[in-house]
């Protein structure tokens, strides 16, 4: 009798749109680095509202912002695009929410979210002494 092998199914990360920033800051394939730390498929999510904030930043910031926003918004299309009603909710309300509600982690680089994301026990990823990735919290 053949035994059948349910593929895993893959660990989905919401990226705050900091971490696509990583990136410009210190030499890191974050894709990569992220696979390397959690040791996993990883299914990489962007919420719509962080594209939407992305996107504000190559329309209205300085020139250099300008041009890292858009790096930053050419890195994301490697991620899955997940349409958000945000209802003129924060930004990092949404990701809160979305990320509680899915019981996944976050990659953000933000005190205050990986505080307010520690809080709810919602693991967090985060760039440390801007050369690696590490994780706060337990994954399941």
């Amino acid at each position: 009798m053949a035994v059948l092998h349910r593929k895993a199914e893959p660990l989905k990360v919401i990226l705050d749109s900091n971490a696509l920033f990583v990136p410009l800051e210190v030499r890191l394939d974050i894709f990569e680095a992220l696979r390397v730390l959690l040791n996993r498929n990883i299914e990489f999510v962007l919420l719509s509202p962080v594209k939407h904030e992305l996107e504000m930043l190559v329309a209205e910031g300085e020139p250099k912002l300008r041009r890292q926003a858009a790096f930053a918004l050419r890195l994301a299309e490697k991620c899955r695009l997940v349409i958000v009603e945000d209802n003129r909710e924060v930004v990092d309300d949404i990701i809160l929410r979305i990320a509680q509600s899915w019981v996944v982690p976050v990659f953000t680089n933000d005190r205050v979210l990986r505080r307010r994301l520690r809080d709810i026990s919602v693991p967090v990823i985060y760039l440390r002494q801007k050369s690696r990735l590490d994780i706060d919290g337990l994954i399941s």
